[in-house]
């Protein structure tokens, strides 16, 4: 029997992205790397954790859940999060940025100084600027005055992401004019807190790190993974936790939140995708999305 592996999630760095599996593995990805596995017939998904610990009962998960986490486990988390907004005396300085992901779609939101653009990278973010640093209640603070007088979110369903990512613009200067409107407006607002300073506006854009720029629009998205089934396709790009895989049927996004919980092994060479694919343009029913 072929050994089974547990992901834990795609990390973002420097260098790319990575899939990360239980036990500290690595799998780096590159553009035009095979991705092929399957799950066993009668597998079952089984809860992801919390902090860094095991679900104490192993409890089974939805297939189409993307936190991969049963209810105790889903609360234990969110009380430690700085996103879910339960955390007030972290003493590191914080980020306000805004991000912007396609025509339309614009957030604000913060992150940790020292985690870099990380975060922008792992939301998929096509292009962000930086608002202001400071304490992390003050960033808070200046999050939600922006999301009120800019009219933004400060979240976006990763759905309406992917939607948008076949029709961006191929000039990187229009892609930051959203942002850059927006910066100007941001700073030029009274009622920021004191003990945050405001940033200059300095687009970064990530289509290249994305390896968005040239490559084919997607037909689908993996809706959810099934027992028995199987995908294989060559990695033409990657955005937050979605890997766009070319296959027979065209390029299919798969979010790797939903590998998460099951045991995968390896699946033949052949371009297919045997887990059920949402087309598109067609409707379907509303799945509530993870935070961002």
């Amino acid at each position: 029997m072929a050994q089974a592996w547990k992901c834990a999630g795609l990390s973002w760095s420097g260098a790319g992205p990575e899939l990360m599996w239980d036990g500290g593995r690595r799998s780096p990805l590159s553009w035009g790397k095979r991705v092929a596995f399957g799950v066993a017939e009668g597998g079952v998904r089984s809860c992801s954790g919390a902090r860094g610990h095991a679900c104490p009962v192993r409890a089974a998960v939805p297939a189409r859940s993307t936190g991969a986490r049963c209810e105790e486990c889903g609360r234990l988390d969110r009380a430690h999060s700085v996103a879910a907004d339960a955390v007030a005396d972290d003493p590191r300085p914080y980020r306000v940025y805004l991000a912007w992901f396609g025509p339309g779609l614009v957030k604000v939101g913060i992150t940790a100084v020292g985690r870099g653009s990380a975060r922008l990278l792992e939301q998929g973010a096509v292009s962000f600027t930086w608002l202001g640093t400071g304490p992390l209640m003050a960033a808070r603070r200046t999050e939600e005055l922006l999301r009120a007088a800019l009219r933004v979110p400060d979240r976006i369903p990763y759905a309406e992401k992917r939607a948008v990512r076949a029709g961006l613009p191929v000039a990187e200067g229009e892609r930051a004019l959203e942002i850059r409107e927006l910066h100007a407006r941001a700073v030029g607002l009274g009622d920021w807190p004191e003990s945050l300073t405001r940033e200059p506006f300095l687009a970064v854009d990530h289509v290249e790190a994305f390896g968005l720029a040239g490559a084919p629009a997607a037909v689908g998205s993996v809706s959810e993974l099934v027992a028995g089934g199987a995908v294989s396709g060559d990695l033409v790009a990657a955005a937050g936790p979605d890997l766009h895989l070319a296959t027979a049927s065209g390029v299919v996004v798969l979010d790797s939140r939903l590998m998460r919980g099951w045991e995968l092994v390896p699946a033949g060479r052949a371009d297919e995708t045997g887990f059920p694919v949402r087309e598109f343009g067609k409707p379907a029913e509303h799945l509530q999305d993870e935070l961002f």
